[in-house]
Formats: C-alpha cells, sequence, structure tokens
C-alpha cells in the first residue's frame, strides 16, 4: 500500500477545527461560576436555623411547630453577572419554592428578597413560571411568550400547552432547572423543556441586575433541596 505525505496545508486545514473546539471548550470555561459543588458554602448567607449543607445539597426545611411568618432565602453573595444562563438542580417536598434572580434584599434580618422568582411548587401548578416577588406577580404562566409592554401591560401568545410542560416535571425527584436572562429577554427551562419566554419593556420595573437566592415558602412543613448550582456569563 502507497503512503500519502501529508502537506503542511493539509495538517493545517485538520488541524484548525480541533484548536476551534478546544478554544471555544476552554472560553467556555472561562465564562463558567460554580455557585455551589457541594464544597463552597462561604458565600451563602441565610437564617442558619431553616438552611444547612447536607451530602452536598443546599437542604431548607421549614416545620408545622416553628412556621416562618414570612417568605425567606437563602442568598448567595458574590457577584452575578447582568446577563448569564444560571443552572441548578432541585428537589421539593411539599410546599413552594423558587430561585430568585436580578433581586435586592429586602429585609437583611429576615433575608426577606423581591424581584424575579423561577417559581418551584411541589402540587406542580406553578413550577417553571416567571413570578415577580413583591412585586407584580405572575408575569408569565407556563407554555406563554409575554411581552411586558411600557406601561405594564401583558401581550401573551401560547406556545405550549400547560399540562404537557407539567409532565416534564417530577415533583418529588431531582429536576434540572435553567434560567436564561440576556437584557431584558428571559427564559426559563425545566429538564430541557421551555416552561416561558418574556420579554421586559417595563424599563422602569424591569431589573437588569440584583442577586440570587433560593426560598423557603411561607406555610406547611417543607423540604426542598438544591445542588450543582452554576452559571455562565453571557
Amino acid at each position: 500500500m502507497k503512503l500519502t505525505a501529508l502537506t503542511p496545508l493539509t495538517l493545517l486545514f485538520l488541524i484548525t477545527p480541533l484548536l476551534a473546539q478546544e478554544q471555544v471548550a476552554q472560553d467556555s470555561k472561562a465564562k463558567s461560576i460554580v455557585l455551589f459543588d457541594g464544597t463552597k458554602t462561604t458565600e451563602w448567607e441565610g437564617r442558619e436555623e431553616l438552611w444547612s449543607f447536607e451530602n452536598g445539597e443546599i437542604v431548607g426545611r421549614t416545620s408545622d411547630e416553628n412556621p416562618i411568618q414570612m417568605n425567606t432565602f437563602l442568598v448567595w453573595s458574590g457577584d452575578m453577572p447582568e446577563n448569564f444562563e444560571l443552572t441548578l438542580w432541585f428537589k421539593i417536598e411539599g410546599g413552594n419554592s423558587g430561585v430568585q434572580y436580578r433581586s435586592i434584599v429586602v429585609n437583611q434580618e429576615q433575608y426577606s428578597v423581591g424581584g424575579y422568582q423561577a417559581d418551584i411548587d411541589f402540587a406542580n401548578t406553578y413550577a417553571g413560571i416567571l413570578y415577580e416577588e413583591r412585586g407584580r406577580g405572575i408575569l408569565a404562566h407556563r407554555g406563554q411568550n409575554v411581552t411586558i409592554q411600557s406601561d405594564g401591560k401583558l401581550a401573551v401568545e401560547k406556545f405550549a400547552d400547560t399540562k404537557n410542560i407539567g409532565k416534564s416535571v417530577h415533583p418529588g425527584q431531582w429536576n434540572e432547572f435553567r434560567i436564561v436572562a440576556d437584557g431584558n429577554h428571559i427564559q426559563h427551562f425545566i429538564n430541557g423543556t421551555k416552561t416561558v419566554d418574556v420579554i421586559d419593556e417595563q424599563t422602569e420595573k424591569a431589573a437588569t441586575d440584583g442577586v440570587m437566592a433560593l426560598q423557603l415558602h411561607r406555610g406547611p412543613a417543607m423540604t426542598v433541596r438544591f445542588k450543582n448550582i452554576s452559571l455562565s456569563k453571557l
């Protein structure tokens, strides 16, 4: 069999795509920020009697014997980029929870937070919606494309059936939540399924930055768990 020597130009042609892929991977890693990997606990702040770190998980618990009087949060104290893709895993056992982003701490003593929230609930009624804690309330139900107009009115289009979206959510099991915030465009995904798609044009109320936090909701006793929390800058 006759072997043909590769010319320098051919070698360059073969190697260039591999180098490009490696550079993309390095750039992606450089933009990635780990918020919680099971060991990194120092940048989280909240009510110590309600939150703990167990077996590589963040665990929030309330009880019927000593119920909380208001929603409270575990706040990540690191610097959040304005535009990002946030990914985490959650498991909820009863009650309601959520992931705050582009938010503000309104009561430091009780760790009360207001702002955009990616909702989580055990009943699987609201999981995936966009809610604004201490603000405009529900901004998008599951399966909705919403434009929040400058006057605050909602222009709504349906892109999927809420019940079908709900089938991708598994209460009591681990689920992946992905939140994309790019300018005034917000998207939520649970287990790879898009749940909402929102454009917020109400500039006097639309947040462009702020803290990220995890919620414990007042009401019946509940437990919520989070793990593998990371984000990438956009």
